[in-house]
């Protein structure tokens, strides 16, 4: 895994979490020989940390894993055989919206900070790159944000995040300012909505957003659809410039993958299959 891979599941899991297994961290690029084969660790647009596996066999054989990934900011592996996410691998999940998400969202939150305190609910990893979006457009209030989150911010950062002012919640400013509704922007897990920021304004950040940007779920409460994976057709795209042989379809999270190795076998005409469901 990558040095950040290693060090953001120390905070996930704790630091014993790696203690019982072999780990060996590796820099994007540097090829690690394990028996008659070679791994390498390429980089992929996601949160930080994220990597592609290259597998090459002592006879020229390239299998290629992408993980999540996001095509605009992702080298794309020629290989043999490549094995490809597919969290959103279904034709309905497109987003063709003509608007850059981004600056929605910094326009959204900075509207809102005229009112008081904002509240932003994601996924680890989601997070922070919303933190790196508003610290980029010079949103300068106070981050604000509960133990988990604040120590995989710092992990975020040591590996060349810039994230902005970063203030663990049980600090007397964050009290202060969360308690007088003061302009700062609160992030917490999106597992935290239901009992977090209730009155406050609030934004929920979300892939899973097809037919607009944005759209409104609360009185002060709103969903923007920033994603950190590929649509359906950047996942086509990807596996037409990779050229490989035959595909399989990471069929895990919601059983997209026997729905993508279909079309890519009828768009593409490339054998694909999807690995069994876990379920």
């Amino acid at each position: 895994m990558t040095k950040a891979t290693r060090d953001l599941i120390e905070v996930i899991e704790g630091p014993t979490a790696l203690g019982g297994g072999n780990v060996e961290a590796l820099d994007y690029g540097k090829p690690f020989c394990y028996g008659d084969e070679r791994v390498t660790l390429s980089y992929a647009d996601h949160i930080v940390g994220a990597a592609q596996v290259l597998v090459e066999d002592q006879n020229g054989g390239r299998v290629a894993y992408t993980g999540d990934f996001r095509i605009d900011g992702t080298p794309v592996l020629e290989c043999d055989t490549l094995v490809v996410e597919a969290t959103y691998g279904n034709p309905q999940c497109t987003r063709s919206f003509n608007v850059d998400v981004r600056e929605l969202l910094v326009s959204m939150v900075e509207k809102r900070l005229r009112h008081g305190a904002v509240y932003v609910f994601g996924y680890h990893g989601k997070l922070q790159e919303v933190m790196q979006i508003l610290h980029n457009a010079d949103v300068s209030v106070p981050f604000i944000m509960p133990e988990r989150v604040y120590n995989l911010s710092k992990v975020c950062e040591r590996h060349g995040m810039k994230l902005g002012c970063l203030t663990h919640s049980t600090q007397e400013e964050a009290k202060e300012m969360l308690n007088e509704n003061l302009p700062c922007v609160a992030f917490y897990h999106m597992n935290s909505r239901g009992t977090v920021g209730l009155d406050a304004h609030r934004i929920c950040v979300s892939g899973w957003e097809f037919r607009s940007a944005c759209r409104q779920i609360g009185k002060k409460e709103h969903v923007v659809a920033l994603s950190d994976h590929s649509d359906f057709n950047g996942l086509i795209e990807y596996v037409r410039r990779s050229k490989p042989k035959q595909v399989i379809t990471d069929n895990y999270r919601v059983s997209h993958g026997e729905i993508l190795a279909r079309e890519i076998h009828k768009r593409l005409g490339i054998p694909a299959a999807a690995m069994p469901s876990p379920n």
